[in-house]
């Protein structure tokens, strides 16, 4: 009996060696599979097996990870200090590139990402980091593309996420938009004296071709005076007294 009960064991035990070589995995995971130390295809999703003692597992997810940049101490190409903070977006494409060629991929990333913020945030002016965001995100991420595709990982986007300014210069950049605002309205008033005096004028051509337009224009003005309750007195004088002085200007 005691022989057959150190059978039963060691079927047991086999049966449960064999049974933890049973793994579960998710859609968005993959097992990166090494067999007596050597790569081999990874496997998943779903039930797969990997043999005991004899191929080991890694499990690597392949959703996309957001990660956030913390602010970076940044000082522009015109000599302006700022924090400039922003979002990455990534995924793994290859779970054995990110396995294999990068000790830890996440680290990494995030350590790049922050370099290289800092690195093109310095190469540009101030009014260029606020007025064209887009192309320095797309500048950022084809650089970190660029870097991260040897990892078997892919950076979809970046964000530049916000930019802290000093006090002076939140004061500075305000005066100078007020008196951008200023500018545009003096501006748009010349504009429209302009074309008032313009119209002023074509209106004079056409009275001067055409005399009697300025007797209606007389009428017209006694018309609108005397409508209002005032207790304005007109002497109406007939315009052709003032022809001589019309004809001498």
């Amino acid at each position: 009996m005691g022989g057959l009960g150190a059978v039963m064991t060691l079927v047991l035990l086999g049966v449960a060696l064999l049974v933890s070589g049973l793994k579960i995995l998710r859609e968005y995971e993959r097992a990166v599979i090494f067999r007596l130390g050597r790569l081999v295809a990874s496997r998943g999703p779903g039930i797969i097996y990997v043999i005991p003692f004899v191929e080991r597992m890694v499990r690597v997810a392949l959703r996309t990870i957001t990660f956030e940049i913390p602010p970076q101490d940044v000082i522009t190409r015109d000599n302006v200090s700022l924090k400039v903070s922003a979002v990455l977006y990534f995924r793994v494409l290859d779970p054995n590139k990110a396995t294999v060629e990068i000790e830890n991929y996440l680290f990494a990333t995030s350590q790049l990402a922050q370099t290289t913020l800092r690195s093109v945030c310095g190469q540009v002016e101030l009014d260029e980091l606020l007025a064209e965001r887009e192309q320095i995100n797309a500048r950022l991420q084809g650089i970190l593309d660029a870097q991260t595709e040897p990892w078997g990982v892919k950076v979809s986007l970046v964000e530049v996420k916000q930019i802290d300014l000093p006090q002076d210069m939140q004061r500075a950049i305000a005066k100078q938009a007020e008196a951008e605002r200023e500018r545009r309205a003096k501006v748009i008033n010349a504009e429209g004296e302009f074309q008032a005096a313009q119209r002023l004028v074509d209106a004079a051509r056409i009275i001067e071709q055409h005399p009697v337009a300025l007797h209606l224009r007389y009428l017209q003005t006694l018309a609108e005076v005397a409508r209002e309750n005032n207790s304005t007195t007109l002497f109406p004088v007939p315009i052709d007294l003032l022809s001589a002085f019309l004809r001498k200007s």
